[in-house]
């Protein structure tokens, strides 16, 4: 969805019309994940995809549709064994597309989400996309964090359902996470009759490179084109410059270990978090890996070197007392074997590393494997 919030605030602001088809859920190798949009808006237009291109023209008619009825559709989409060019996915995969009107009047709250999501705080959209009583679909609730002022906006059609949703919601923001979730027809956590899908607007998730060094800014460039949130950390002022890293959100200038460990009590280190060590010095990288290996929960740590390099960090680790699995912890070298030489393709190396280990892949060529291309995460 944050790939259409831009014309989606502008329509709404206007007071106009906008038809949304969101992807619910997704089985074996369907091309977009949960949260994918597009827009039919009120010229016709359209924006976004749901599919990468193989059922956008039948989302496009059912969004007209919906326009014009009001009445919200949950439709899935598979390959179609007569004509899988038909409106199938040809690459095999199923999707639940999930249509419905947005306007002032059907979703006042929405402007409210706009804000947070512009000002990066933390908020949840659930939508009952099925239930036995068709006057529940479409029915939003916004939930924020507890101690956050007007935590909760709107209704689903029950107290109860209110309840269990937005305290599941709240657990799927924290770990910032999309997903459908399945209740009872009143929110009863064991039972079956409602699906509701919660989207989930979280704060980037944060990338934090350490060593201003000219990998680094390869590094902080392919980060922030993954969508995270860039720090690059370095003691050193002359090397830790915003004009040597453009594409970072902030460059800070500190030890590292003091810096990680300032941010983990601040509280903004947390389970997406990915930490690379390119420093490969050890009065720097040693002391920061002490304190990232014994974190509890962060999605990954990479450390930079040679082979040499490796082997005399881990004596290093050892002598300061981290466990074996604490060590283990740790991706070393860093990266993937690409037969990388430039910081660029250095940069591409480590991000596919986070992105294998993010969602359970194994690095191979995919014309050397069979069975599905698409991986549903660790």
């Amino acid at each position: 969805m944050r790939d259409v919030m831009t014309e989606l605030a502008s329509w709404w602001r206007a007071g106009q019309t906008v038809a949304v088809g969101t992807v619910v859920a997704t089985f074996e190798s369907a091309p977009r994940p949960p949260g994918a949009a597009m827009l039919v808006g009120p010229g016709g237009e359209a924006v976004g995809s749901v599919s990468g291109g193989c059922v956008e023209g039948a989302v496009y008619e059912l969004g007209q549709e919906v326009t014009e009825s009001g009445i919200p559709v949950l439709q899935r989409y598979g390959v179609s064994d007569d004509d899988a060019f038909a409106v199938g996915l040809t690459c095999g995969g199923i999707l639940d597309v999930f249509v419905e009107r947005v306007d002032p009047a059907s979703f006042p709250e929405l402007g409210g989400v706009l804000d947070d999501v512009a000002d990066e705080r933390p908020v949840a959209v659930a939508t009952v996309i099925e239930h036995p009583d068709e006057t529940w679909l479409g029915r939003r609730l916004v939930v924020r964090p507890e101690e956050v002022e007007g935590s909760r906006e709107g209704t689903l059609g029950s107290d109860r359902a209110d309840d269990a949703v937005a305290d599941d919601a709240r657990g799927l923001l924290a770990a910032g996470r999309t997903e459908t979730l399945t209740y009872g027809p009143d929110g009863q956590r064991r039972g079956e009759g409602m699906r509701v899908f919660v989207s989930s607007y979280a704060p980037a998730p944060r990338m934090l490179v350490f060593g201003a060094i000219d990998f680094a800014a390869a590094v902080a460039r392919v980060g922030s084109f993954l969508g995270y949130r860039v720090t690059v950390c370095d003691a050193r002022p002359v090397f830790a410059t915003t004009a040597r890293f453009p594409e970072a959100a902030e460059v800070v200038v500190d030890w590292p270990h003091r810096y990680l460990a300032a941010e983990v009590e601040a509280g903004r280190v947390d389970g997406r978090t990915v930490v690379c060590v390119l420093t490969h010095d050890p009065k720097f990288d040693v002391p920061l890996l002490e304190v990232a290996l014994r974190l509890p929960d962060v999605a990954y740590i990479g450390a930079m070197g040679s082979r040499r390099t490796h082997d005399d960090r881990l004596k290093r680790l050892t002598e300061a007392g981290l466990t074996r699995d604490e060590i283990a912890r740790m991706s070393s070298p860093i990266g993937l074997d690409l037969g990388a030489r430039t910081p660029e393709e250095t940069a591409v190396s480590i991000a596919a590393e986070i992105v294998a280990l993010r969602w359970g892949g194994e690095g191979q060529r995919l014309g050397d494997l069979a069975g599905p291309i698409h991986h549903h995460g660790n």
